[in-house]
């Protein structure tokens, strides 16, 4: 047994009288008797010079005869752990005491169980590590068709193919210059008109510069399936150590022809109830109807769709009004629109009241919304300044998905921002 614990102590519970078995070097440094007239005693004043400050009390708890036998009463043994200075370095021990049948002897083990507990930890560690990959890898898995996994450095890379069915990715291929085969690969399976767009997005360095402004950089193009372009999406983000980039390729074949097809009942009369009769643009029905949705998927935890809402409104349309008529206000009006339109090109516009207007970022308007809010009030300053043209105020603000439950929440931030602007446009 001596070859399995640092020490073994055989006690006459009666007399204290005590024998020590042990084979352990690093217990011998402990510098203890093999034998003694009274195990409890002694046991007592050698913790001062073994046993880590900090578990001393707790250590010498324990030591008291009665209290041993007390912990005894009904079982055959107990355990307890503190840790002992071995060579300067605090090391946990395993304390066990255990009675022999006949419970006139007390058999008591000493066993250090640092590197059991340190493996045990790495353990735990490693496994909630592999927890969270998995985690991220389902959730990648069920966006992304292939997922690109790219050293930014020498550019070699791994790619894995996600099942989307089973929430799993398995690993493809890998090699060693991802943009060189890339560019290699993208006439073989891009379509013709979508070639160069895909070659300036797999740039290396457009890349590069693309992550240090944004969250991600993506683009939708066409790739030939058979005889038929499919649409699909390419997204790229960087890791958070910055050295590896994440490129994932999704098939939006269905999204692209459920979006053709709602271009399409545009034209219906249920489109048309939700048509601005002024502008052209939504009205605050239709505005009120996306609000519910954007609702629905905060509510779902679809955090993954990323929007932005801008809030703008007209100024001086009431002083237009009175003073060159409500058709020179209506005509005012729908020229704020278009300025609304010709900016944010891929985003919907809605008036939702007299002189007031909300445009839902989405998509690529979303990844290049501060360029575009820039855009747009560079142009309200030119306006001003040349005393031609819409003055709008505007103030735009994301969905966070760490902190907002409501699409209300987002409509206040941005509202108050366009107040603020608006003060600023008046002064």
């Amino acid at each position: 047994m001596a070859e399995d614990y640092d020490a073994i102590f055989y006690i006459e519970i009666e007399s204290g009288e005590y024998l020590t078995f042990s084979k352990s070097q690093k217990y011998k440094t402990l510098n203890t008797t093999t034998d003694g007239k009274d195990f409890f005693g002694e046991t007592l004043k050698s913790l001062e010079r073994c046993v880590y400050p900090d578990d001393l009390e707790y250590a010498k708890s324990f030591y008291e005869k009665e209290t041993m036998l007390k912990n005894l009463e009904g079982k055959r043994s107990f355990s307890f752990k503190y840790r002992l200075v071995i060579s300067g370095e605090p090391r946990y021990f395993l304390f066990t005491a255990m009675l022999e049948k006949n419970k006139q002897y007390l058999i008591f083990y000493e066993k250090d169980i640092q590197d059991e507990l340190k493996a045990e930890i790495e353990q735990k560690e490693n496994q909630k590590k592999t927890i969270t990959f998995g985690q991220i890898a389902e959730s990648l898995a069920s966006n992304y068709d292939v997922i690109y996994y790219v050293d930014i450095v020498n550019s070699s890379y791994a790619s894995y193919v996600a099942n989307n069915i089973y929430g799993e990715l398995e690993i493809s291929r890998s090699g060693e210059d991802f943009f060189k085969e890339s560019y290699e690969n993208i006439p073989l399976v891009v379509c013709r008109q979508d070639c160069e767009q895909v070659r300036d997005f797999i740039d290396k360095d457009n890349m590069i510069s693309a992550l240090e402004i944004h969250k991600d950089y993506r683009l939708d193009y066409r790739v030939m399936r058979g005889n038929r372009p499919k649409y699909t999406r390419m997204i790229a983000r960087k890791t958070s150590d910055n050295r590896h980039f994440i490129i994932g390729v999704e098939d939006i074949d269905d999204e692209v022809k459920r979006e053709k097809q709602q271009l399409k009942e545009l034209k219906t009369e249920r489109e048309l109830a939700r048509r601005d009769e002024l502008t052209g643009v939504k009205n605050k029905t239709a505005y009120r109807e996306l609000e519910q949705s954007a609702q629905g998927n905060i509510e779902n935890g679809m955090d993954y769709l990323n929007f932005a809402l801008v809030v703008c409104d007209t100024n001086n349309l009431k002083l237009i009004n009175d003073t060159q008529g409500h058709a020179a206000g209506d005509e005012y009006i729908k020229a704020s629109a278009r300025l609304l339109c010709d900016i944010f090109v891929h985003s919907p516009v809605f008036r939702v009241g007299g002189d007031e207007f909300v445009v839902f970022l989405q998509g690529s308007d979303y990844s290049s919304r501060h360029e575009l809010m820039d855009k747009l009030r560079s142009q309200v300053l030119d306006n001003k300044k040349m005393g031609a043209g819409v003055i709008l105020a505007s103030g735009m603000s994301e969905y966070k998905p760490e902190s907002d439950s409501f699409v209300s929440d987002i409509f206040e931030r941005a509202d108050k921002e366009m107040y603020e602007n608006k003060q600023s446009l008046k002064s």
